[in-house]
C-alpha cells in the first residue's frame, strides 16, 4: 500500500523525527511504501508532493499539534494518532489498515 504521513509534536524536535523513523521502518517491514513529512522546529522537511499525496491510498497523521497545509489531504482516508503512538507502537497504527 502507498502511504504518506506527517509527524509533528509541540516542540518539533525529537518526537517528530522519532515518529517519522518508526513509521517508515515499520511500514517497510510490513511491505508498504511509506514517505513521511516532518513538521518541526525547522519547518516542513521532506515535503510531500501533490503527486505523492494523490497516489497515496492512506494518510497517517502522527501529530500532537495542528499541522500546516492539512487541506492537502482532503478526500483521503486518514488515520490520526498521537506522535507517541507512532514511536511506541507503530504496528498498532498499521493494524488499523484492515479496519
Amino acid at each position: 500500500m502507498k502511504i504518506v504521513a506527517v509527524t509533528a509534536c509541540p516542540t518539533g524536535i525529537a518526537h517528530t523525527y522519532m515518529a517519522a523513523e518508526q513509521l517508515e521502518k515499520t511500514g517497510r517491514e510490513l511491505g508498504h511504501e511509506v514517505k513521511v513529512e516532518t513538521q518541526g522546529a525547522m519547518g516542513i522537511e521532506n515535503e510531500l508532493t501533490a503527486a505523492e499525496i494523490a497516489a497515496a491510498e492512506l494518510v497517517i497523521l502522527a501529530v500532537d499539534i495542528e499541522i500546516e497545509q492539512r487541506e492537502r489531504f482532503d478526500g483521503k482516508r486518514i488515520i490520526e494518532v498521537p506522535a507517541q503512538l507512532a514511536i511506541k507502537d507503530p504496528k498498532s497504527i498499521y493494524a488499523r489498515l484492515d479496519g
